[in-house]
């Protein structure tokens, strides 16, 4: 099962007001549950160095089905994944890649952002991933 366009788009809609409530720039990235890319924004005045990494975020987040800063963790310093992001053509470890589950609790896809601390990059990935149920 994937997202659909409408999904993802709606996903990025929610996303894109978080950031607004936070007050910064996002970019942001929806891919397929094959980890193909959606739909894609990118907020006036993002940093365009997040392009890649909104979209290396959420395609992490599918590869493994987990949130990329969880994968952070694992991937420390004699952690069980240390040096996991140089795979798969890299990945991102930090916050702010979340997989997006339909209402049946499967991986349909994932969203990622970036353009602001990890912190709120996570929440604004949050708000977009919860928007589809």
């Amino acid at each position: 099962m994937n997202i659909s366009l409408q999904q993802a788009e709606a996903a990025v809609a929610a996303a894109k007001e978080k950031a607004r409530q936070l007050n910064t720039l996002m970019n942001i990235a929806i891919v397929d549950a094959g980890a193909n890319l959606v739909s894609f924004a990118r907020m006036d005045d993002a940093w365009i160095g997040s392009i890649d990494l909104a979209m290396r975020k959420a395609r992490t987040a599918r590869y493994f089905n987990m949130e990329s800063g969880e994968l952070g963790k694992l991937s420390q310093p004699g952690g069980p994944a240390y040096q996991i992001e140089h795979s798969n053509g890299g990945l991102i470890t930090m916050p702010g890649g979340i997989p997006i589950r339909n209402g049946n609790g499967e991986v349909i896809g994932a969203i990622g952002a970036s353009g602001s601390s990890v912190e709120n990059d996570h929440l604004v990935a949050q708000a977009g991933a919860n928007a589809i149920k």
